[in-house]
């Protein structure tokens, strides 16, 4: 019990050292927040703009407003959990403390717990900041909307995303020259055929069947359909079952692929702290 008690209390010291580090640097989260407002309100107001575009014939432009709204939050919920994981190297290297801390008698998994819990709550209270003023400026009816619905959708999308994010992270272990940046191959991959911003019907076939092996399909679809059509829970199980099983597979493969390429790293001297 008090083992257990240790981890738990370890796993919260990584949860704090990120949250103190989003207070220290709150300036850049101000800038962040206020960047990702202005994109996520951009991409939304297309709608809009296709009904002007299209005179008002056969567009329903709220309609419009509402697909990109859900496409825009959804992505960048995951995307967040996605990059903070990616990150937990780039963190170490960051702030100097590479070696210490993988040289810690402490899991991994312990240590990916804390930065993945801490993903998970940040990416949250982001994403609802983002939410609250997209709908009070687009005036969104969410009455008749499966809140509970699109929010068990959320969170069993990010089972997936937290196991990509663990393989992800093994790029800056790897590569400290430009391994955070390899990272966004990844995300900008699964952009293209999840149908964030478009259904993926209007993708080339190859890239339709690629579309199955991404994750965020089935969180869009499924949240779609729980605020557009007000779809009920029992109904999003077809959606949520696949990411369940990918993130139940991704998050130990992630693991085990992190651990490989940790002791690498050891063993080839690549725990230094400048990259």
């Amino acid at each position: 019990m008090s083992a257990l008690l240790h981890e738990f209390r370890a796993t919260y010291a990584f949860m704090e050292r990120n949250a103190n580090l989003v207070k220290r640097y709150w300036t850049w989260e101000l800038v962040w927040m206020t960047y990702s407002i202005a994109n996520s309100l951009s991409v939304s107001y297309i709608g809009l703009g296709m009904e002007r575009l299209g005179g008002g014939q056969n567009v329903d432009g709220r309609y419009l407003v509402l697909y990109l709204v859900i496409g825009t939050l959804i992505w960048r919920y995951l995307s967040m959990i996605f990059y903070w994981i990616t990150e937990v190297i780039s963190i170490e290297r960051w702030e100097g403390t590479i070696e210490y801390t993988l040289m810690a008698p402490i899991r991994r998994l312990t240590h990916m717990a804390g930065q993945t819990f801490f993903a998970v709550v940040y990416s949250l209270l982001f994403t609802g900041v983002i939410l609250m003023v997209t709908v009070a400026l687009f005036d969104i009816d969410l009455s008749q909307a499966n809140l509970f619905g699109g929010t068990a959708m959320l969170i069993s999308g990010s089972l997936s995303f937290i196991g990509l994010g663990v393989m992800g992270s093994i790029l800056p272990l790897l590569f400290p020259e430009r391994g955070a940046q390899m990272t966004h191959v990844i995300i900008a991959l699964l952009l293209l055929v999840s149908g964030v911003y478009y259904p993926i019907d209007v993708l080339p076939p190859i890239l339709q069947k690629l579309a199955v092996f991404s994750p965020a399909t089935y969180v869009l679809d499924g949240t779609r359909g729980a605020l557009l059509q007000g779809l009920p829970t029992r109904e999003l199980w077809q959606y949520a079952w696949p990411t369940l099983i990918m993130g139940i597979i991704a998050i130990p493969v992630g693991l085990w692929i992190f651990g490989q390429a940790e002791r690498y790293a050891k063993r080839t001297g690549k725990l230094h702290r400048n990259g």
